[in-house]
């Protein structure tokens, strides 16, 4: 087993010193979807949620919890974000959400991938949750990440 990073030599928590490592190129790729009700998706779909326009909610939703990873995970590093997009694609009874995190910099940017998309999910089932209290949210998972020590990785399917 691998030491466990974020413990130091008596088992409390900390932060990881990043301090001695280079900067480098990092991305992360993180998705998940969240299963709905067909009229739900429809509504999402032809812009008649009457909260208002749910996708463009859900991009700003995601890219502002991007950013404020390190406010809502504890011993997460806050970082500096080159970029953040936060995209939708609509599925067979389902909304499906990919972000992608990136920077120059001395830790993986994974975690706000997977914030964004979560936090997007979250934001469309608020949306929408007048139309179907019964959406599912699902698979929410790190699909790539390219960069740092570890080097890079992609999801099995």
């Amino acid at each position: 087993m691998s030491k466990l990073t974020h413990l130091d030599a008596r088992g409390k928590a900390r932060m990881v010193d990043i301090g001695g490592k280079a900067p480098t190129r990092r991305v992360a790729v993180a998705g998940g979807r969240i299963r709905m009700a067909s009229a739900a998706l429809d509504a999402i779909r032809d812009g008649a949620v009457p909260k208002g326009d749910v996708l463009a909610a859900a991009r700003i939703a995601g890219i502002m919890a991007a950013k404020k990873t390190a406010e809502l995970i504890p011993l997460c590093h806050p970082l500096a974000l080159d970029a953040i997009t936060v995209d939708f694609a609509i599925a067979d009874g389902a909304v499906e959400v990919t972000a992608s995190a990136s920077l120059e910099g001395r830790t993986g940017v994974e975690i706000e991938a997977l914030t964004a998309v979560s936090i997007a999910l979250l934001t469309i089932y608020d949306m929408a949750k007048a139309i179907d209290k019964g959406m599912v949210i699902e698979a929410v998972r790190l699909l790539e990440k390219r960069g740092g020590k570890s080097g890079d990785w992609k999801a099995q399917d």
